[in-house]
């Protein structure tokens, strides 16, 4: 049987699916991976062993390449004849359901992992909604990857119940427990990065693009809050691995200047391997605005990090109060700085949440059992069962 997977980037099919690709390979599926091209294409193509096929997709709004994206597609799906088309992110979402719908494909899956609409408000808000509609129409099966984002689809009548389903306990692709673990990572090689990055105070890291959605210029105006009264020996440091993303959701102009250059705040930019710098930190402050089911999240629990994360869906999920971190409102920079100095300053209440993180995570993201499940399901639908 074939299987064809596909999101707008190749970053996506090599980071938030890897592993998964390589395992439906094995099997008993001829996987096709299909995004944008880029160097990740190549790579994935490696370390998955799978074919893959570069079509040209944007993230942005951009109707003739849009359209071009979906002529492209139907012509590949007419060649390859395959049984399944499952698509990831927002722009990969529309093209390919509606290129499989035309090209009469039987299975036609799209995971919803975070909506951008959640966001917009007018004209866009209404452009969104319609092109969300239009994906799930043209679907036969909607995988939302968290509880909260099937009951937003359905609150929002976006689509039909009977074409939900959200797959275990969420997730698209899982967590690999035995590499993100605190094994992992040599006593040798925190001290090193220690020294390389000067800190040795309470370090809160974010991981994530570095963006206005994600909470970044709530996250600064708390730091700096924070650290506002504290002699030099006291402060906590901020560290923030990442890129800034000036086009599409900016932060504030006075948010970068003091990412860049504020001395407690460390920038380490993109890291293809997050896990030494989750070894020297002691809390992930992730203040999303919205999500679908965040795998940093995930990664730091099982690093052993607890969280404070915003009441979204997926990391109130992830996240549960007092058991392994905190839960605020979003866009609240007064709670999100109660949260951060209860957590630094109450050493007792901090190694309570420390000593749950790692433990909740390996009990129900477990990477292998997420694959497991999502074959079964393949498995059902290739077999007609209801």
């Amino acid at each position: 049987m074939k299987l064809i997977r596909i999101t707008t980037v190749p970053i996506s099919l090599k980071v938030l699916l890897k592993g998964q690709l390589r395992f439906m390979s094995r099997s008993g599926f001829e996987v096709v991976g299909i995004s944008a091209d880029g160097k990740e294409l190549k790579a994935v193509e490696h370390d998955e062993d799978i074919r893959t096929i570069a079509v040209e997709m944007t993230r942005t709004i951009s109707p003739l390449k849009d359209l071009k994206a979906v002529w492209m597609l139907y012509k590949i799906f007419k060649i390859e004849k395959p049984s399944i088309v499952h698509t990831h992110t927002p722009k990969a979402g529309i093209v390919g359901m509606v290129a499989s719908w035309f090209a009469r494909v039987p299975i036609r899956i799209h995971t919803v992992a975070g909506l951008p609409l959640m966001e917009a408000s007018g004209y866009k808000r209404i452009l969104l909604n319609f092109v969300e509609r239009l994906t799930y129409f043209c679907a036969t099966n909607i995988y939302p990857n968290s509880k909260g984002l099937h009951s937003f689809i359905l609150n929002n009548k976006l689509t039909q119940s009977k074409k939900l389903k959200v797959i275990g306990e969420g997730s698209s692709n899982g967590i690999d427990t035995s590499h993100f673990s605190p094994d992992q990572i040599s006593k040798k090689q925190k001290e090193l990065l220690k020294q390389e990055l000067k800190i040795d105070n309470f370090v809160f890291i974010f991981i994530g693009r570095v963006v206005k959605d994600k909470g970044i210029n709530e996250l600064i105006k708390a730091f700096l809050q924070i650290n506002e009264n504290q002699n030099e020996g006291s402060r906590a440091k901020l560290l923030i691995v990442g890129d800034f993303e000036s086009t599409l959701d900016p932060v504030l102009p006075e948010t970068e200047a003091e990412v860049r250059n504020n001395p407690d705040i460390i920038f380490v930019g993109y890291q293809s391997d997050v896990r030494p710098y989750l070894s020297v930190s002691h809390c992930l402050a992730f203040p999303s605005y919205r999500e679908g089911f965040p795998n940093v999240v995930m990664q730091a629990g099982a690093m052993g990090i607890p969280a404070i994360v915003t009441n979204i869906n997926g990391c109130n999920e992830i996240i549960i109060e007092d058991k392994n971190g905190i839960i605020i409102p979003p866009k609240n920079v007064v709670e999100l700085k109660r949260a951060m100095t209860h957590i630094m300053n109450d050493r007792g209440y901090y190694l309570s949440l420390k000593k749950n993180a790692r433990h909740m995570i390996t009990k129900r993201y477990e990477q292998r059992a997420v694959w497991e499940t999502l074959l079964a399901e393949y498995k059902r639908l290739l077999q007609g069962k209801k």
